[in-house]
C-alpha cells in the first residue's frame, strides 16, 4: 500500500538521523501493508531514531522530502530499473540527478524500516555494496573444476555459409531526418532520425530489419561528460546510439535486407520511472517509422534519399531488433500491431499496413513480462551482463508457455562471456564516439574469473558483436527467409554457427510445434522429488535459496515476492537410481513426436550429471527412451547461471515397446550419478520442422486507475477500470494490494470484449485524517489474451480533516545541563505521520543560545556542525529547524534540545522557536516558543 502526502514538513539531511523513525506507511512492491498503529505510547521521542547508513541520507522540505543516495562513482543510465529496497522489500524506484551519481526518492510515507537494511539494486545486482554474499559464492564455485564449459557443439551447415558470413551484395548506407513528433505523455517532442543500410543492385521487394538501440545517456560534451537531456545543450551533441548496430545492418543488408536503426534519444531523456519502462512509447515511435515505410513502399517519389538508394522493402516481412529496453519495445510494437492499444494511450493512429514475421531482444528488460505468444522471438542473454544482471529477458520463452496454440519459436540464446554494452557499438570503449564502459564493472568486482577482462571465457568487443551478428542472421534467416536450415542454431538442438568465433552460445526453445507438456504445477502428481515455486520468498516452498533468488533468469523476480503459477520440479539425490515421477493431471499426448525434449537446469560449474528419462502410459506399461547428460554453464556469485540446459531423447523405444503415446501417464527421471541436484522446467513432444504462425484471435486487456473518495466508517468496493479489446476470451492473474495481506492477493479472472471485467477492490474508510492512498493492481496472462498496460491502481482520496498541531512547554525554562523540551501535540489521532518543523528564529532582546551551549553530538547529528566557531544557533546554515514526525496512531512527540554545563558565566540565554506545519500544498506558520537557560551556579 503506498500512501502518498501532498506536502509533508520540512525534514533536512541534517536532522535525518535523529528524526528517521519508522515512517507510517509501507511504499511500493511487493505487497507491502500499513503495519496497525500501536497505541502506546501515546507520546514519543523525535531524537530516538536510527542513523541512515553512510551514503543515504534525507533531503527536501515541505512536502518534498526525498530519500537520497549518492554513489561515490557515476550510476550508468542502463536498461535496469534502479530499486531502492529494505531489506528484500521494494520502496521505490528513485530518479537519477543531472549529475548521475545521486538517487532520490520522494518518501510519500515510505516505511524506511530498519536502517542498516537500506539498499540499491538493479535487476537483482547491489548497487550501494561491494564484494559478493559468501554464501551465494560458495554454492556457485563449490565444484573443484574451474569454470567448466562442455564440449564445443558442432558446426551446423546451414548454405553454402553460415549465417554470419557476408552475403553477396555491396551495401549502400544513408540517414534520414523527419519532423519531430509528439508522443502523448511526453512534454518534449521526440526525434524521427535514422540511419539506413541495404543491398546495392538487388532486385525486387526486399525484407525489412528495423532496429532500436536501448536506454542510455543521450548527450556528450567534448570532454567526454554525458547527459540525459534533450534537445542537447549548447557545445554538447546527441549521443549516436542508433548508429551502434551499423555491424549488423550490413551484415544483414549484404544478405539482402533492407535496414534501418532508429534514434530514440528524445524518449530515453524523457524516460521517467513508468511500470512498462516506456516500452509504449518507444512501441509508438517503431511503428511510425514503419507508417513511413509503408508510405514509402506506396510512393517511392517522397522517400528521402537514404530510402530511394535502396531497393523498396516488403513491409510484409519486417524483423524488429532491439537491444535492451530496446528489446522490450519490440515485443510491444509486435503486441500493438497485432493488437492495437487504446487510441488515447497511443502516439501512432494509422492504421498498421506491416506485419511483423520475428523479433530479436537483445538482454532486453522485461518489466511488464508480456511477450506476444505468435511471433516467432528469439533472446540474447549475455552471461556477463552487468546492466541486466538477472537476465530477466527468459521471460519472452518461458512466458509463452500456454497463452497460445504453441506454434511460434520462442528461443533463448545463452552467450557465455558477452557483456551487456558491447552489443552496440556506440556503447564500447574504442569504438564509440562518446564516453563508453564496460558494463560488467558496474558489480565493482575487477577480478571475476570469467566475466573480468582478460579472462579466458570473456569475449573482446569484436568476437561479441560478431557472435551477436551471427545469431541475428540466424533469427533472420529463419523467421523471415523462413530456412528451416537454420533453425537448429537456436532451438536448443544443440549445433553451432561456425562463424560466431570463439563464443560459447547455448540455446533453448519453446514452441515451434512442441506439443504434450509435462508440466510441473499443482494439478500434477509427483513422486520422489517436490514442487517448487520458482518466485517465492519462503525458504520452505521455493526453488532456490534467497541469496540464490536472483541467480536463475527463469526464477527472476517481477513485480512481487510471491507469484503463483510459475513452479519446477526439484530433483536431490545422494545415491544413483533414486527415481523421480511427473504425472500431469491428464494423460499426454506425444503422438507425431520424435523426441522428448526436456529443459532442465543443473548447478553451475557442475558436470556429467546424467538421467534416465523413462515414460509410462495409462496401462502402466513403461519404456526407458534413454540416458541425457546435463552439464551446468560457468557461473560466479556474480552472474546468472542457473538455466536450463535442454535435452532431447528419441522416441523410438516407446514405439518399440508398444507404448500408447497417446496416453502417456507418467515422465520418470532417473539420476544415474552418486549424488547431485536438478530441476525440470518442463517436458514436451518434439518434431523438426518449423510450422507456420497464424496469430490467434486473442483478448488484449488494458490496465488503467481511477480516484475515488475514502468516506466515512464502513466498506466500499470499486472497479478497477479494465479494458478489454481484440477478440476471443482469454485468462488473466490479476494481483490486488488488499490491506491486512502481507503479499499481492491473486485471483484469475476471465476478460472477454464487452465484457465487464470483475477486478475490485475494497475500500475501508474512517474518520481519521490520511493522505491519499494508492491501490495498486497488475495483470499477466495465463491463456488466451495479451496484456498492454499491465499495471493501473485505485487511488483513494481523504476526506477528512487534517488534525491541528499545537506546542506546549514541558520543560522551557532550565539551569545549564538540562534539555529544553516541547510536546508537539494533536487534535486528534490520524492514520499517517505527520510531519512539521521548529524554526530556529533570532531572539528578540538578550542573549541567544550558541553552538558551545549545546550538546556537540546533538549539534552533529541536527546540523553537521561542530561547536566551533562560536555562534548563535539562528545563524547555522540553510535556515536551521528542527524537524519532527508524529507517527500514525499518536498524539503527540517531544522535541528536545540538551544543553551543556560549562563553568562560564553568562546571562540568561534564551531560544525562539517558531512551529510550522504542512496543510495540503501550503505550509502553516504556527505560534512562537521561548525557552531560557540560566547558568547552574
Amino acid at each position: 500500500m503506498i500512501r502518498i502526502p501532498r506536502r509533508a514538513a520540512a525534514m533536512t539531511a541534517a536532522v535525518a538521523a535523529a528524526v528517521t523513525t519508522a515512517f507510517a506507511m509501507a511504499c511500493g512492491w511487493p505487497g507491502v501493508v500499513q503495519a496497525a498503529p500501536d497505541p502506546e505510547p501515546q507520546r514519543q521521542s523525535a531524537d530516538a531514531s536510527p542513523h541512515l547508513p553512510e551514503g543515504w541520507r534525507i533531503t527536501g522540505s515541505g512536502g518534498t522530502e526525498k530519500l537520497e543516495w549518492r554513489s561515490p562513482g557515476r550510476v550508468p543510465m542502463g536498461g535496469a530499473r534502479i530499486e531502492f529496497r529494505s531489506g528484500r522489500r521494494l520502496l521505490g524506484h528513485p530518479a537519477a540527478a543531472a549529475d548521475g551519481r545521486t538517487l532520490r526518492l520522494p518518501l510519500d510515507g515510505v516505511r524506511l524500516g530498519q536502517a542498516r537494511d537500506l539498499r540499491v539494486e538493479a535487476a537483482g545486482r547491489r548497487l550501494d555494496a561491494e564484494g559478493t554474499d559468501p554464501g551465494r559464492a560458495r554454492d556457485l564455485e563449490g565444484s573443484s573444476a574451474a569454470s567448466p564449459l562442455t564440449a564445443t557443439p558442432p558446426a551446423n551447415p546451414v548454405h553454402k555459409n553460415d549465417p554470419g558470413v557476408a552475403g553477396k551484395f555491396r551495401t549502400v548506407q544513408g540517414e534520414y531526418s523527419l519532423p519531430s513528433v509528439h508522443l502523448p505523455g511526453l512534454d518534449t517532442r521526440v526525434e524521427m532520425k535514422a540511419v539506413v543500410v541495404a543491398p546495392a543492385g538487388a532486385t525486387g521487394r526486399r525484407p525489412l530489419a528495423l532496429f532500436l538501440h536501448g536506454r542510455h545517456d543521450t548527450c556528450f560534451d567534448a570532454e567526454g561528460t554525458l547527459t540525459a537531456e534533450w534537445p542537447c545543450g549548447t557545445g554538447k551533441k546527441p549521443v549516436p546510439s542508433y548508429r551502434g548496430h551499423l555491424h549488423d545492418q550490413k551484415l544483414l543488408a549484404s544478405q539482402g535486407y533492407v535496414t534501418v536503426s532508429i534514434s530514440a534519444n528524445g524518449i530515453n531523456a524523457q524516460d521517467v520511472v513508468r511500470a512498462d519502462g516506456s516500452a509504449g512509447f518507444r512501441s509508438s515511435l517503431i511503428r511510425l517509422h514503419l507508417g513511413h515505410w509503408a508510405d514509402w513502399a506506396a510512393d517511392p517519389s517522397k522517400a528521402p534519399a537514404a530510402v530511394r538508394k535502396a531497393p523498396p522493402a516488403d513491409l510484409g516481412r519486417v524483423l524488429l531488433v532491439g537491444h535492451s529496453r530496446g528489446g522490450e519495445a519490440v515485443n510491444r510494437a509486435a503486441l500493438d500491431s497485432l493488437y492495437p492499444p487504446p487510441a488515447a494511450q497511443d502516439g501512432y493512429r494509422g492504421r498498421v499496413r506491416w506485419t511483423i514475421r520475428g523479433t530479436v531482444l537483445i538482454a532486453p528488460s522485461a518489466l511488464a513480462q508480456n511477450p506476444v505468444p505468435d511471433v516467432p522471438s528469439m533472446t540474447i542473454l549475455p552471461g556477463c551482463d552487468g546492466d541486466m544482471p538477472n537476465l530477466q529477458g527468459e521471460a519472452y520463452v518461458d512466458g509463452t508457455r500456454g497463452v497460445s496454440h504453441g506454434t511460434a519459436l520462442h528461443s533463448a540464446v545463452y552467450m557465455v562471456g558477452a557483456n551487456h554494452n558491447y552489443f552496440n557499438t556506440e556503447w564500447t570503449p574504442g569504438q564509440a564516439a562518446a564516453f563508453a564502459e564496460d558494463d560488467f564493472t558496474y558489480s565493482g568486482d575487477h577480478d571475476d574469473r570469467l566475466c573480468s577482462e582478460g579472462a579466458k571465457t570473456r569475449l573482446t568487443a569484436k568476437q561479441q558483436q560478431k557472435a551477436g551478428s551471427t545469431y541475428i542472421a540466424a533469427a533472420a534467416r529463419l523467421f523471415i527467409a523462413r530456412d528451416d536450415r537454420a533453425r537448429p542454431l537456436i532451438d536448443g538442438s544443440g549445433v553451432r554457427a561456425a562463424s560466431a568465433g570463439p563464443a560459447q552460445v547455448y540455446t533453448h526453445a519453446l514452441g515451434a510445434g512442441r506439443s504434450g507438456a509435462f508440466l510441473p504445477d499443482t494439478s500434477a502428481a509427483v513422486g520422489g522429488g517436490s514442487l517448487c515455486a520458482q518466485v517465492d520468498t519462503d525458504p520452505a516452498t521455493s526453488c532456490l535459496p534467497s541469496r540464490l533468488q536472483d541467480a536463475s533468469p527463469h526464477f527472476a523476480l517481477w513485480e512481487t515476492q510471491k507469484e503463483p503459477g510459475r513452479y519446477a520440479l526439484a530433483m536431490s539425490w545422494t545415491k544413483s537410481g533414486a527415481t523421480t515421477r511427473l504425472s500431469p493431471a491428464r494423460p499426454v499426448s506425444l503422438s507425431g513426436a520424435k523426441a522428448l525434449t526436456l529443459r532442465v537446469i543443473v548447478p553451475p560449474n557442475t558436470t556429467g550429471t546424467r538421467l534416465d528419462v523413462s515414460l509410462s502410459d495409462a496401462s502402466g506399461k513403461r519404456a526407458t527412451l534413454g540416458r541425457v547428460r546435463v552439464d551446468g554453464l560457468p557461473g560466479t556469485s556474480l552472474t546468472s547461471s542457473y538455466w536450463a540446459r535442454e535435452v532431447r531423447v528419441p522416441l523410438s523405444a516407446a514405439a518399440r515397446a508398444g507404448l500408447d503415446l497417446a496416453h502417456v501417464k507418467t515422465l520418470h527421471l532417473t539420476p544415474r550419478t552418486s549424488s547431485g541436484k536438478a530441476w525440470l522446467l518442463d517436458a514436451w513432444g518434439w518434431r523438426p520442422g518449423t510450422p507456420a504462425v497464424e496469430p490467434a484471435q486473442l483478448a488484449r486487456v488494458d490496465v488503467g486507475r481511477t480516484t475515488v473518495k475514502e468516506g466515512g466508517p464502513g466498506t466500499r468496493t470499486y472497479q478497477v477500470p479494465v479494458t478489454v479489446s481484440g477478440k476471443g476470451s482469454g485468462q488473466i492473474r490479476v494481483f490486488m494490494d488488499e490491506p491486512g495481506h502481507k503479499y499481492p492477493v491473486v485471483r484469475t479472472v476471465t476478460v472477454r470484449p464487452g465484457a465487464p471485467v470483475n477486478v475490485r477492490m475494497t475500500v475501508k474508510g474512517d474518520d481519521r485524517y490520511e493522505d491519499e492512498v494508492d491501490r495498486p493492481v497488475f495483470v499477466k496472462s495465463v491463456h488466451g489474451a495479451v496484456v498492454g498496460s499491465h499495471r493501473g491502481k485505485i487511488i483513494v482520496e481523504n476526506d477528512d480533516p487534517r488534525p491541528t498541531m499545537r506546542v506546549t512547554p514541558v520543560a522551557d525554562r532550565v539551569t545549564e545541563g538540562k534539555q529544553l523540551v516541547w510536546r508537539i501535540s494533536l487534535s486528534a489521532a490520524a492514520d499517517e505521520t505527520l510531519y512539521g518543523d521548529l524554526w530556529i528564529r533570532p531572539v528578540r532582546r538578550g542573549a541567544e543560545l550558541s553552538t558551545k551551549d549545546v550538546s556537540p553530538s546533538w549539534l552533529k547529528e541536527n546540523f553537521d556542525v561542530s561547536p566551533g566557531p562560536q555562534r548563535a544557533l539562528s545563524r547555522l546554515p540553510d535556515e536551521p529547524r528542527l524537524s519532527f514526525e508524529i507517527p500514525a496512531g499518536s498524539r503527540s512527540v517531544d522535541v528536545k534540545v540538551p544543553t551543556i554545563a560549562d563553568r562560564v558565566t553568562e546571562p540568561v540565554e534564551s531560544l525562539l522557536l517558531r512551529l510550522s506545519t504542512a496543510d495540503g500544498d501550503k505550509d502553516v506558520k504556527g505560534p512562537e516558543v521561548t525557552g531560557t537557560v540560566r547558568d547552574a551556579t
